[in-house]
């Protein structure tokens, strides 16, 4: 075997933006308790750095971790609910499961030891207690890292509690309030001259970490004994006299509110306004939420840089887009301005109706060029998707819950959230009279899209009369193929669904997903010629597939075309024929996120390179597709004769390889890190021009 192949589960930490200062006894602890606890928690007050601290002893701590390092932000998950989604998106898990998420989660991060860290769980407590027992009790070889400003209460929990930074003149307090001064004014260094002046300013913010950067960053306009003036001065502009803090509350508010004092009147209305946003923004979404009264939108970008320039917002640049965030702290104090302002309902709903329109943009240019870049923009959307559909659901009325969730269907369908999908449409639909208003047949029709799964078939069934309602109600063509037909094809009854079948080529224009379901139409039929071997009219059919989806410049169903035109080819024995569309519907399905179809072309690629000849990369090949059909939560196309199929080439490989050299190919295979088990897929790789 290839050693370079096995590359392990690597994680999803993310980078540190800047050095790591102190904490070198915690790391060691922390380090030598992951070694023997199954449950580490650090506790602590806000801002005294337990995220940071938890990052850094993760990334310490990968090499001893084969099965990934795992971060999982929660500081912006708002319904205790999604917790068990949050952690299989962090660990790029599909949602698209018949079984419970959280069996699914546990079968994904079963086999070499994985660490998984929790991060701000104190507003969502006890979730995170239900869920990392569960996962304890299921994953013998799991470590989980939790910070909280509370324990968690779980049996074995061993809580560290994370204290202000020591305060000596030599110590991590200053040691930091060094560190950051001179990232921010490059001429800063500690001298005899200014050692206690320095040694008092973090003495007077008790060291706490988030307090000093804030401070540090003031030197850009004040000098050192002017900096000590504005801490002397205690502001604390939030806390009435019937709320007594925490020293170290008081403290942190302090200099957060000093940073707020020094902002501009319009810096300080555009913090408040911006705290409504959860897990970042890009400029277009705050100039149209943020904007009016005194603040135009052509002043916004240049405030997005002062505050940025002052360290209360933090601007990331990947190379393809500009977002900004804030941190939990921050961004609470802003939201607690903004209520002071009376301000808040009418700033969220701003944030609700611009992501009810960035979801309508996505409907109408999901099937076009467009495609990748939605599937990525809403993924990255998804916090503040979530956000604005609970302001919908707690809207008076169903419509604008109706109208949103409906709308998401590609989302829902397409990028692997079927399961989250379902949950918000069916609240929807509970707060709604049946049969009532104009949204209603779109969140009807998209909650039974959101069903279709091989193992689901009676649900599925009901797909086209939701569409034929949808379309009647919208005035639209209706296409002849019912999803019927599918499910009497994979139930064995091939001989009554060709009878059901009977096509018109008609093309339904429209919303709803008119045009989609066209093309879904086009799929199933190509499904139905292939499951009675009818492999030269299949990849007729799987052609015309293609070639609508290339008017539209459409990616995602194209996909389910090369998949049906290689499977086709495989069914004639034209392996060669069969690899390159395989190989493009793969990186199709990856590229927006579709896990569920990415297995199912996996299987193909096992068939077309063991046809092929290249026996031991089929193998490979083969645990890849184990591990993909296994995080999706699905047997094999949920139909016997797929499974027949799979097991045939078991069986031929295991003869070719022999039992010893077999096994190791698939275990190498399923233990691939996912980038490198698509990459190994994929062989030489599909250029963009490609697809």
């Amino acid at each position: 075997m290839a050693a370079s192949l096995h590359s392990g589960r690597t994680g999803n930490l993310p980078s540190e933006a800047n050095a790591f200062v102190g904490r070198l006894l915690e790391l060691a602890e922390i380090s030598g308790l992951l070694a023997t606890e199954r449950l580490v928690t650090l506790t602590g007050t806000g801002g005294v750095g337990k995220s940071r601290l938890a990052l850094r002893a993760a990334h310490a701590a990968k090499a001893g971790f084969p099965g990934g390092t795992w971060f999982v932000e929660l500081s912006e998950l708002r319904d205790p609910g999604l917790l068990t989604n949050a952690v299989a998106q962090a660990t790029r898990l599909t949602e698209q499961t018949l079984r419970p998420l959280i069996e699914a989660v546990c079968g994904h991060l079963a086999g070499p030891a994985p660490l998984l860290v929790l991060d701000t769980c104190e507003h969502v407590l006890d979730e995170c207690a239900k869920v990392v027992q569960e996962l304890l009790a299921n994953l013998p070889e799991l470590r989980v890292l939790a910070t909280s400003r509370q324990p968690l209460g779980v049996p074995g929990e061993h809580l560290l509690t994370v204290a202000p930074l020591p305060l000596g003149e030599r110590d991590d307090a200053v040691a930091l309030f060094v560190a950051r001064a001179a990232a921010a004014v490059p001429s800063f260094a500690l001298s005899e001259v200014n050692r206690a002046h320095v040694a008092a300013v973090c003495a007077r913010l008790d060291g706490i970490p988030l307090a000093l950067e804030l401070a540090a960053v003031r030197l850009r306009g004040f000098p050192l004994d002017r900096l000590m003036e504005g801490l002397d001065s205690r502001f604390d502009l939030l806390v009435s006299s019937t709320r007594p803090r925490l020293a170290r509350h008081q403290t942190l508010r302090t200099a957060i509110g000093w940073s707020h004092e020094l902002c501009t009147p319009l810096e300080r209305l555009l913090w408040a306004r911006l705290s409504v946003f959860a897990g970042g923004w890009d400029v277009e979404a705050a100039e149209f939420v943020c904007h009016g009264g005194p603040l135009d939108a052509e002043e916004i970008l240049v405030l997005l840089a002062s505050l940025t320039e002052k360290s209360i917002v933090t601007r990331d640049d990947d190379g393809t887009a500009v977002r900004f965030r804030m941190l939990d702290t921050v961004r609470s104090f802003g939201a607690e301005w903004l209520a002071g302002l009376g301000e808040e309902e009418a700033v969220r709903r701003r944030h609700r109706d611009y992501f009810r329109w960035i979801a309508r943009q996505g409907e109408a240019e999901w099937l076009g060029p467009g495609q990748r870049m939605w599937a990525e923009r809403l993924t990255t959307e998804h916090a503040n998707l979530r956000l604005a559909i609970e302001e919908c659901l707690a809207a008076p009325g169903p419509e604008t819950a109706l109208e949103l969730t409906g709308t998401l269907w590609y989302f829902w369908f397409a990028c692997g959230l079927a399961e989250e999908g379902r949950g918000y449409l069916e609240r929807a639909l509970r707060r709604a009279p049946e049969g009532g208003g104009p949204e209603y047949p779109l969140s009807v029709w998209a909650h039974r899209l959101v069903t279709v799964v091989p193992d689901d078939l009676e649900a599925a069934e009901s797909v086209s009369a939701a569409y034929v309602w949808l379309a009647e109600e919208r005035h639209l063509p209706v296409p002849a193929l019912p999803l019927t037909g599918a499910s009497l094809a994979v139930r064995g009854e091939s001989a009554r669904s060709a009878v059901l079948y009977g096509g018109t080529g008609q093309t339904p224009g429209g919303d709803g997903g008119a045009e989609f379901h066209q093309l879904l139409t086009l799929a199933l039929e190509a499904y139905l010629l292939a499951s009675q071997a009818a492999f030269e009219r299949c990849a007729a059919v799987a052609e015309r597939l293609r070639a609508a989806c290339a008017k539209r410049g459409e990616l995602w169903m194209r996909a389910w075309g090369d998949f049906f035109v290689s499977l086709a080819g495989i069914g004639l024995g034209r392996s060669e024929e069969a690899l390159r569309p395989a190989r493009a519907a793969l990186a199709a399905k990856w590229r927006v996120h579709d896990r569920l179809g990415a297995a199912a072309v996996a299987d193909l690629l096992v068939a077309a390179q063991a046809s092929r000849g290249e026996d031991e990369l089929a193998a490979r090949l083969l645990g890849i597709s184990r591990r993909l059909w296994h995080t999706a939560g699905l047997p094999q196309l949920g139909n016997p004769d797929a499974t027949v199929f799979h097991r045939e080439y078991e069986r031929r490989l295991r003869v070719s390889l022999g039992d010893a050299c077999f096994a190791e190919a698939v275990r190498e295979g399923g233990e691939l890190g996912a980038d490198a088990a698509i990459g190994l897929a994929l062989g030489n790789g599909i250029l963009e021009a490609d697809l």
